[in-house]
């Protein structure tokens, strides 16, 4: 079984990882081999050939500095720039699959899904294909959701209902009750807050917000913290900013009046959200996931600076009342100083205590249907000797 990610981001491979080590540890009868789709297309990158860098870092490198104003009107030239090298995507993809032989390949990536499909059809017939949605919804057309005959899983009833729209039929399309999470975030925290705290120079009765952008951290923290640490609001933040250490120097070196505790890359995210309050970040679905999961209302930005497939995260926050969404973080004073009071956040806190997303569990079970089902109308395909044709459609 093939689990196809791009390291964009880092939220595809780390949702790839958490299913499979959930897979490995249920003891699934399946080996599980993680595919960088970066890497298999590297002949074809014409976005190296013509900057130098891979799609997937100028992806990264857009994130890290925050150069994601009218990334909405990009989007669509970047999949303009995909389907010139579709084909040779697709054949480049069929000797791929040839070689490899998968049993089923699992998607995890937008945008190539067509490709992907295109080639596993061609290269190894019948084989089944599932696109797990590591966003919230899909961003149509071309993203995530393709007319093609395959499988979907899906995190919201939001996202369901865009395959349905597109004539999905319900045997084909599943949902879970979230995003994909790494099983650590389900393991109660069994540490001492105020000790943990007093380690990291925080103080145990002054709430604490947590502010993370991703793997590659965002220069949109040094502003957050310089406002809210020289607040009157007395407050304290640990910022987690990934990769990229000249953000962190920055960070190191600011003087605030309110304590902060600056990290780089870190595996530890839970263990900080367990001593923490409240989130600050960007609207990414795994962010926003993770942070609910362990129960933290979220302060989330949505402006022309948003990526476009993360909108509607934003959004969904609103609609579920499980934070506050501002146009920009130069209000973010005014949302904290408001997601304090103790009427806002109780209510904020209940209703996160009111979800259970156990979607990495959720997922391998399904997994395990599909292939059960797809074994049993290809042999029943087989048996009533249809044409090749019918068989790879009805298996479908």
């Amino acid at each position: 079984m093939d689990f196809v990610y791009f390291d964009a981001g880092g939220g595809h491979k780390s949702a790839a990882l958490a299913l499979q080590s959930v897979i490995e540890a249920e003891r699934y009868p399946w080996t599980v081999r993680l595919v960088n789709l970066q890497e298999v297309l590297d002949p074809l990158d014409v976005f190296r050939k013509v900057t130098g860098i891979r799609l997937q870092d100028l992806y990264n490198r857009m994130l890290a500095k925050g150069w994601t104003l009218g990334s909405r009107h990009l989007l669509p030239v970047m999949q303009r720039v995909l389907r010139t090298y579709h084909a040779r995507s697709v054949n480049l993809l069929v000797d791929f699959w040839k070689e490899r032989t998968p049993d089923m390949v699992v998607s995890l990536v937008p945008n190539l899904d067509r490709a992907l499909f295109e080639s596993l059809d061609k290269g190894l017939p019948g084989t089944p294909f599932v696109t797990i949605l590591t966003d919230l919804a899909d961003y149509p057309p071309h993203f995530w959701i393709e007319q093609q005959p395959q499988y979907f899983i899906c995190g919201t009833e939001q996202a369901t209902q865009q395959a349905y729209a597109l004539g999905h039929p319900s045997s084909c399309v599943f949902q879970t009750s979230g995003m994909i999470l790494r099983p650590a975030f389900y393991q109660p925290p069994l540490v001492d807050k105020s000790v943990e705290l007093a380690k990291l120079g925080l103080r145990p009765d002054l709430p604490t917000g947590i502010v993370l952008f991703g793997g590659e951290g965002s220069n949109v923290m040094f502003s957050i913290a310089r406002r809210l640490g020289n607040s009157k609001l007395d407050l304290q933040l640990i910022l987690i900013c990934g990769r990229n250490a000249r953000l962190k120097q920055r960070l190191e070196a600011l003087k605030t009046r309110n304590c902060i505790f600056v990290e780089g890359f870190t595996k530890e995210i839970p263990h900080y959200m367990a001593l923490s309050e409240f989130f600050i970040g960007k609207p990414g679905p795994g962010s926003i996931s993770e942070a609910l999961k362990m129960g933290l209302p979220v302060i989330v930005e949505s402006n022309a600076w948003t990526l476009p497939q993360e909108l509607f995260n934003a959004q969904w926050v609103r609609d579920q009342s499980v934070g506050i969404v501002l146009n920009n973080f130069r209000q973010i004073e005014t949302a904290v100083k408001q997601l304090l009071t103790a009427d806002s956040l109780s209510k904020m806190q209940a209703r996160i205590r009111g979800s259970n997303n156990r979607a990495v569990f959720e997922i391998p079970p399904i997994l395990e249907r599909i292939m059960a089902e797809h074994r049993a109308r290809a042999h029943a395909a087989s048996s009533s000797r249809l044409p090749k044709a019918e068989q790879r459609y009805e298996s479908a």
